[in-house]
């Protein structure tokens, strides 16, 4: 198994060289799969019915949202823990502080260990493109296999950074 990523020339528009081409890379995403096939292989491996499995999923997504609306991190088995955050202005007097400094409001999601070891050891394979979409090369990763981390400092290794805006999860 391996996560394809496209590589594909563009000329860049903005940035540091407007107009050079570079290859760009994008996940090369796939379909969607149906919410009733989830459920129907988690019957499969499970050996419970598709709709208990759906009922208590639904269950669940309901406690999720109530306990992360009040300011929780709440965990999702077998995935991680999500919590509710927000990206605001930073401001120097009290006075300042208004619910206008908000940007954006955010969910943020801590994949748990097994997540990012599965992240880690899954190979990443690269399909290098022209402009016009014909195959030059086809690449696959030996790179020591990173996986981003905001909430720990580490960006994966890739130089970038979030942005310079403060954020608070209410915690």
């Amino acid at each position: 198994m391996s996560i394809k990523v496209i590589a594909q020339r563009r000329q860049l528009k903005i940035g540091k060289n407007p107009g050079a081409k570079r290859f760009v890379m994008r996940p090369d995403l796939y379909s969607s799969i149906a919410e009733k096939k989830v459920f129907t292989e988690a019957s499969t491996h499970s050996g419970i019915s598709a709709g208990v499995i759906k009922a208590a999923w639904e269950a669940a997504g309901a406690v999720i949202r109530t306990w992360a609306t009040e300011g929780h991190s709440v965990p999702v088995p077998g995935l991680g823990t999500m919590r509710f955050g927000v990206r605001a202005k930073a401001v120097e007097k009290l006075d300042d502080v208004k619910t206008g400094l908000i940007t954006t409001r955010r969910i943020v999601f801590t994949p748990s260990v097994d997540v990012k070891d599965e992240l880690k050891n899954t190979s990443i394979q690269i399909t290098c493109l022209d402009e016009d979409g014909t195959v030059l090369k086809r690449v696959t990763s030996g790179d020591s296999g990173d996986i981003e981390d905001p909430e720990n400092g580490n960006t994966g290794g890739n130089g970038s950074s979030t942005s310079g805006d403060n954020e608070s999860n209410g915690d």
